[in-house]
């Protein structure tokens, strides 16, 4: 029997992957269980790691050191290829004004946290994973540790603990901050639906189809291509034609001319559409289906690309129209809808709509590969290369003003900001970064469970005794100072000020504090993806500067 015993307590490497393994199985199974609508997910996890380690169940420091600053890694790092490709495009959709109201609640935060230790002396590590927990931010945790694990070349477990009492009223405390600032403000969701739709029609700048009749006399006649011309800067694909003399469709081309009265189908962005319509003529209403003809010999189809050698090349160099006789009206890439502008550079993964006939469409279809099985394989290369570059970026120390030591963006800043780069750029430099939704949600699942695990069972020795005689429970009530006073603050002042939808608000409030059991609720209470949009609007930014506060604190403290 003394294999049993090795392997439940001794420090070999199937002792340390056993229990990491229970640890994760029983706690993703627990955190499914739901508390007011409200599930703590794979976050359990951390607190069944922090009962084994109660319990006198260890792993070898130097290997649970190791198995938590990799799950941390590959956490941190799928989170930014997930958020990357929309990261700066976010700027443009009313992001700045969200994501200075999230820088707002991240530094009132760190105000609390930088208050309470001077009226209450406790330590600023402490304080840093009270903080974190408070905010439901782990990469925040995983920076500090090893801020404070670089600076002194020791380990506080404080951390770890601060973080683990005070995780469960963050999650809370968000929840109830949204619901107090619906109180305030007397907020009745028909009319905040009512505004966000009128919003929606304003502000629409996304892809539209439009059916047009040619009434310019300027363009009787005239090509295709030379009437492109015209258009200039204005993003419009000219897809079909509905000559008026015969009652035909044909797919348009550059050669294609139009004549008074034709029909034409076009795809272009919202705010172009107008322009176009004066140029052309005016808008016509037709349904979709009417542009397809039984008798047409062409049909639309969406193609996959596939081919890792069309990664980066522009739409014009495939020559599609001219050698297949083949329309691209637009491209639907991470779920947004782009016009297929011959300039745009391809990605592995874009969706193309092509029109056509059945057998140019099966030609066009060898061109761009549309092969899923392709995309199922997992692009491995460009995933450790971004960490090996991300590893790199985080050790480099970097001098700011104020601050006597150098700080590092570390495991958790580093692969986040070149995760976010290579999933946005890569295709420039044939990276394919492309990676379906369940692979990339599984690496992040696997990486973060990995490292709540390895944290649990570090800080688990001694965790009740913290709580009981150690002042745990003040790290609770100091945790929900942290959670709640930030976001009631801001919150009011975005409602107040800037009328920001409330909707839209839920989603600023969760993704501020980077917690996705608050943007659960929202979608469950709101019913539509308004909290969505704005979560995913600030939390890059978020992240990554709850990572640098975390960091900063610690080594302001320590120097």
């Amino acid at each position: 029997m003394e294999w049993i015993n090795e392997l439940l307590w001794g420090q070999g490497i199937g002792h340390s992957i056993l229990l990491l393994s229970v640890a994760i199985a029983i706690g993703i199974q627990l955190g499914k269980i739901k508390l007011f609508g409200v599930s703590l997910g794979v976050t359990f996890v951390l607190f069944v790691g922090l009962l084994l380690g109660q319990l006198g169940f260890q792993i070898h420091p130097q290997v649970v050191h190791f198995f938590k600053e990799f799950g941390l890694i590959l956490f941190v790092y799928s989170i930014g290829m997930q958020v990357g490709p929309g990261f700066f495009s976010t700027f443009k959709r009313g992001g700045i004004r969200l994501n200075l109201l999230a820088v707002s609640i991240i530094i009132l935060g760190a105000g609390v946290t930088v208050a309470l230790h001077y009226l209450t002396n406790i330590p600023m590590p402490t304080l840093v994973g009270v903080m974190s927990g408070a905010i439901t931010n782990t990469p925040g945790l995983g920076a500090a540790q090893q801020a404070y694990s670089d600076a002194t070349g020791a380990t506080d477990p404080t951390i770890a603990l601060g973080y683990a009492v005070a995780y469960p009223l963050g999650v809370v405390g968000i929840i109830l901050s949204m619901i107090l600032i619906r109180y305030f403000f007397r907020v009745k969701f028909d009319q905040e639906n009512a505004r966000l739709e009128s919003e929606a029609q304003t502000n629409e700048k996304g892809v539209v189809p439009a059916s047009l009749i040619v009434k310019n006399p300027a363009v009787f006649n005239k090509r295709i291509a030379d009437i492109s011309t015209i258009l200039g800067a204005h993003e419009v694909i000219i897809s079909r034609i509905w000559r008026n003399d015969n009652n035909q469709i044909e797919i348009a081309t550059g050669e294609t001319l139009l004549c008074e009265n034709d029909k034409i189908f076009v795809v272009a962005k919202a705010d172009d559409l107008e322009a176009v319509k004066i140029i052309i003529g005016q808008e016509i209403q037709m349904e979709r289906k009417q542009w397809v003809l039984a008798n047409a010999e062409f049909v639309s189809r969406r193609i996959l690309v596939t081919k890792p050698e069309l990664n980066g090349k522009r739409l014009a160099d495939l020559q599609l129209r001219r050698l297949h006789g083949v329309n691209i009206t637009r491209i639907n890439r991470a779920g947004v809808d782009l016009v297929a502008a011959p300039g745009l550079e391809l990605q592995v993964g874009d969706r193309l709509t092509v029109v056509g006939s059945e057998l140019s469409i099966s030609n066009v279809e060898k061109v761009l590969g549309n092969s899923m099985k392709r995309l199922n394989e997992p692009n491995l290369v460009a995933i450790f290369i971004g960490i090996a570059l991300g590893i790199l970026l985080g050790s480099i120390p970097l001098t700011l003003p104020g601050v006597p030591q150098p700080i590092k963006l570390g495991l958790a800043g580093g692969p986040l900001i070149v995760a976010i780069l290579v999933s946005r750029f890569g295709y420039h430099y044939k990276l394919i970064t492309y990676s379906t939704q369940s692979a990339n949600l599984m690496l992040r699942e696997i990486g973060i469970a990995i490292f709540l695990a390895c944290v649990g069972i570090s800080a688990g020795e001694g965790f009740i005794d913290t709580i009981i005689n150690d002042g745990g429970l003040a790290w609770i009530g100091y945790g929900f100072l942290i959670t709640i006073l930030p976001l009631l603050i801001v919150g009011c002042v975005a409602r107040q000020f800037f009328k920001i939808n409330y909707f839209t608000l839920m989603g600023l409030m969760a993704g501020s504090t980077t917690d996705p059991p608050a943007l659960a609720y929202s979608n469950t209470v709101v019913g539509n993806d308004a909290p969505a949009v704005g979560y995913a609007m600030v939390y890059p930014l978020s992240m990554f500067l709850r990572v640098v506060v975390a960091q900063l604190l610690i080594l302001l403290y320590l120097s």
